[in-house]
């Protein structure tokens, strides 16, 4: 069911706006890519199983924890990927960023006009004063550009999680808002 009053945010070149049903097989597709899901941790199979990141998108929004958006084209006829805030929390007026983005559109600027736009609102609508990202050390294109993005490197979270057979380390980023 989508949700009328969720935010819809256009650019010159970008339509962001709520992630809906019909979007799952773009959602599979971007969560089942090899090259995509190195770094994301999260991957599905099958179409039904790609179903609980739909959920997770809904819950958020829901539960008011986060929001994320479906980065398309202004026609809304091509699917970028998907970006947004988790975790908010009200009290210490901070989030997470996340995002991903289909292959066939890398290193063309999207993701970082969209998590631009995505840190705003999270400064102006939401009110937060702290965005930060866990980067898996490894991933030096999302390093570059949560570096692009005005992120800070605060430090390194060595052998954090277990992935994939072996240890791995997150580097954290923050932006925080200076107005």
């Amino acid at each position: 069911m989508q949700n009328t009053s969720f935010p819809v945010i256009k650019t010159n070149r970008l339509l962001m706006r709520q992630i809906i049903e019909t979007d799952l097989p773009h959602v599979f597709s971007g969560l089942s890519e090899p090259d995509i899901i190195k770094y994301y941790g999260v991957s599905y199979s099958t179409l039904e199983e790609t179903q609980a990141q739909m959920e997770f998108y809904a819950d958020l929004e829901r539960n008011g924890t986060g929001i994320y958006w479906a980065v398309c084209n202004l026609d809304n006829n091509l699917f970028y990927g998907v970006g947004g805030l988790n975790g908010i929390n009200r009290e210490h007026r901070k989030a997470e960023v996340g995002f991903w983005l289909m292959k066939e559109y890398w290193g063309m600027g999207i993701m970082q006009e969209a998590m631009e736009i995505i840190c705003h609102y999270g400064f102006t609508h939401l009110g937060l004063h702290r965005i930060e990202g866990q980067v898996e050390t490894e991933n030096k294109n999302c390093i570059r550009a949560m570096q692009k993005l005005g992120f800070k490197h605060e430090g390194t979270l060595q052998d954090y999680e277990f992935k994939n057979g072996r240890f791995i380390s997150l580097d954290i980023y923050a932006k925080i808002n200076e107005q």
